[in-house]
Order: C-alpha cells, then structure tokens, then sequence
C-alpha cells in the first residue's frame, strides 16, 4: 500500500504536453505513491533518461506515442529490445485509438495500452487506476523499483 516514506518508485513519464505531465502528477498525489517522476519530451530523451537510470532499477514507464522527434513507437522498440530495460513495463498513453498504433506496440512490447480521455477527470481517474495497479498489485523482477 502507498506510504510517506522516501521514493523508492522511479517513474519515467515520456509525454510532451504540460498539461497531460501535470494530470500524471496529480494522478500519483492522489493515489498516494513515493515516487520519483522523471520526465522526457520525446521518445529520444526519455530513452537517454532511462539508461540514465538503469542502476536505479526504473519501475515503470508511462509513453505518449506522438512526441516530437524520435516518438514513443520507436522509443518502444528500443527499449524492449535493450537487455538492461526490456524488463521495465511500458504502459503507453496515447490519443490514438487506431488499431494499427494497438497492434504495433503490443507487438513491440507495450505492456498496456491506455487511450487518453478527452475529459480532465476521466484521465485523472484512469491514471489512478493504472498506477494503483502497476504499483501495488503487480510483482515486478527482483530488485526493480525497491520491490521484493
């Protein structure tokens, strides 16, 4: 369950839009986790950010597929091809409801597809939801993220 004590949870947040950020760092207020967001504007950056991190054992990735750059489709693929990230779980968020985009990154990888709702609240709660169980009611590897 979700404690005050420091962060042992490493969060990379690839996302371009502020205000999507911003709905991610309430969503993990209000559910309550100790966790580090580090955040990446494009697929390119939040790979740099990752292998930044390997030592620190990231626990999860949360991807927006359309940034500027290298996007998250191809920030997926490498990261579920490099033997040092393809452990971490990659939830993708994204506008995109087209079953090309749905297909391709499960095939690449994705461990969630999420599709981002247009209202504030709607995505508000779906990002709760989502941290709640990736966070708490998932046994990720050994030693990832501080978990057991």
């Amino acid at each position: 369950m979700p404690t005050t004590q420091e962060p042992c949870l490493v969060l990379v947040i690839v996302e371009d839009s502020d205000e999507d950020y911003d709905t991610v760092q309430e969503a993990v207020k209000q559910a309550g986790f100790p966790a580090k967001l580090l955040r990446a504007a494009t697929g390119g950056d939040g790979l740099t950010v990752l292998r930044a991190q390997v030592s620190t054992h990231p626990t999860l990735v949360l991807m927006d597929l359309n940034t500027p750059g290298t996007d998250g489709r191809d920030a997926l693929a490498e990261i579920k091809i490099d033997p040092a990230l393809k452990s971490v779980p990659v939830v993708v968020l994204s506008t995109s409801a087209n079953p090309k985009d749905v297909a391709f990154c499960y095939a690449a990888g994705a461990n969630a597809y999420h599709v981002k709702p247009v209202r504030y609240q709607d995505h508000l709660t779906i990002l709760i939801d989502l941290l709640t169980y990736w966070l708490s009611r998932t046994v990720l590897p050994a030693g990832e993220g501080g978990h057991p």
